[in-house]
């Protein structure tokens, strides 16, 4: 009944092994094998012989993404060539109750693809195209498997671009999904501020388009806010088919800037009192003592040993000769070193490669060992005290985690560096970011800046939200997906494997 369905044009790192979670398909271990069966024939009339996988390898590659949740994989995967394809689809796993899984570019940092009950995998990454582009009106809409990377290429001649920049080359519908950020978010903001519109695919095969179909206004009052609902959603609500997006004009002049402190307090303190001091700074990165010296290593620099800033300025050259003359004269106050600058591409290219680098250079201070993110955000009064205390309680607790962070907006990172085969130090790591969360908490912050809750936040997110506000996701929930098939597992504690 599938058959002639219309298209558009079809254009990792792990503390623990997959093996031992590898599911036979005629096993029953998690979605029944009758019901999986029945629905085989119907996805193949669908997405044809080829958009359907029940490899090991395809499925193993489908169940992790680059956080340390150990690999989950679904018991087959689909490879959807549009949204009409992907309604049918979801279609056939609800007549069936199959759990759905979306899979944009699986780099993810909370587990949110794992299959913890099994299920389908709709893999999206053939669907990626760029659609309509309107220069004029500052906005572009995009499908699931196109990435930020590929957006800003094919913008390259048209004097705009896509700020939001999360690091990885992720898919900008899977960045909506985990309402992604980044170093420009202090200027521009995150993926919440920059969507306008997007196109979901609900549990059962429903096509929703959150601010109606084909619309793109600036702003709006009409309704509830379905848009917002989506964003930072993480797959449990519905699949991001397309994303309608803000786009920014290329600024005339860009600078960048690295200035180093005797304290941590003396950087973050800088960082604050410039934001104060209205400097419309595009870029204002932290990077302690630690994470210095790795960047310095692995990428073969030389700036001072110390608690850093990395800082970039965007607009005119009258502009920026202002933005950089106020902070200048804040981080001298604060005892900062003389500003390196970085005015031409190359350089600022190569000082900003360091800092997206920040990851492999954690890493590599302990070979052989894994990186694992933590991802608090706190008011900007707080950001002095808690990197101040977080730095005390990594020495007391005898850990490695370097620590970087978009502090222009609060957020900040600790790259933790564990032996996974050391249960001892993966306890002291588990105990670790539990009090960092909570300490944030207690500063009216949040245990998740940018990453998303997926797997390993779900009972921080419950303290955070309180019991009323976790009650009011889950009817939302029950609402859009009362068969908890989208996603299951994620966000919210119930239905848990």
């Amino acid at each position: 009944m599938w058959f002639g369905l219309t298209c558009s044009a079809p254009s990792r790192l792990l503390l623990l092994r997959c093996g031992s979670q590898r599911r036979n398909l005629t096993s029953g271990i998690s979605a029944s094998g009758a019901a999986l069966d029945g629905a085989l024939s119907a996805f193949r009339s669908i997405c044809g012989d080829e958009g359907v996988s029940l490899g090991e390898a395809v499925r193993e590659q489908h169940g992790r993404d680059e956080s340390v949740h150990r690999c989950r994989p679904p018991d087959v995967v689909v490879f959807p060539r549009c949204v009409e394809e992907v309604s049918a689809l979801a279609k056939v796993c609800n007549k069936h109750n199959l759990p759905i899984i979306p899979f944009g570019t699986g780099t993810g940092l909370e587990g949110g693809v794992g299959a913890l009950r099994g299920g389908v995998c709709f893999s999206l990454r053939n669907i990626d195209q760029i659609l309509d582009l309107h220069p004029e009106d500052f906005d572009v809409t995009v499908e699931p498997a196109v990435t930020r990377k590929t957006l800003n290429a094919y913008l390259r001649d048209t004097g705009l671009w896509f700020p939001v920049d999360p690091g990885a080359d992720a898919s900008l519908c899977g960045m909506a999904a985990t309402s992604a950020s980044g170093t420009n978010a202090v200027r521009y903001g995150t993926m919440r501020e920059n969507v306008i519109n997007l196109e979901v695919v609900l549990a059962d095969g429903t096509v929703v388009h959150t601010a109606g179909k084909g619309r793109r206004p600036r702003k709006t009052s009409a309704g509830y806010n379905l848009t917002n609902l989506f964003v930072g959603s993480e797959g449990t609500l519905g699949i991001i088919t397309k994303t309608t997006l803000r786009l920014y004009g290329i600024p005339e002049a860009t600078v960048s800037a690295v200035c180093s402190f005797s304290s941590v307090q003396a950087a973050v303190d800088s960082t604050v009192q410039i934001l104060q001091a209205g400097v419309p700074i595009a870029r204002i990165e932290f990077l302690d003592d630690v994470m210095v010296d790795a960047c310095n290593r692995f990428s073969s620099l030389s700036y001072p040993v110390m608690p850093t800033l990395f800082l970039e300025f965007h607009g005119s050259e009258r502009s920026l000769e202002e933005q950089v003359n106020i902070t200048e004269e804040i981080t001298q106050s604060n005892e900062g070193s003389d500003f390196q600058w970085a005015r031409d591409a190359e350089t600022r290219s190569r000082l900003w490669r360091a800092r997206h680098d920040a990851w492999y250079a954690a890493q590599a201070l302990r070979p052989g060992c894994k990186a694992y993110s933590t991802d608090v955000c706190v008011p900007l009064s707080r950001l002095p005290q808690i990197i101040v205390e977080t730095k005390e309680d990594l020495m007391e607790s005898r850990l490695t985690g370097p620590i970087a962070g978009h502090v222009g907006d609060g957020n900040f990172h600790c790259l933790m560096v564990v032996d996974p085969s050391d249960p001892d130090e993966l306890h002291r790591v588990h105990l670790f970011t539990e009090r960092l969360a909570r300490r944030a908490l207690a500063m009216d912050g949040t245990c998740t800046g940018e990453h998303g809750v997926g797997l390993g936040k779900r009972r921080l997110l419950c303290e955070e939200l309180g019991p009323s506000g976790i009650q009011a996701m889950q009817k939302l929930k029950n609402a859009l997906d009362p068969k908890n098939l989208m996603n299951p597992g994620k966000i919210l504690l119930q239905g848990e494997s």
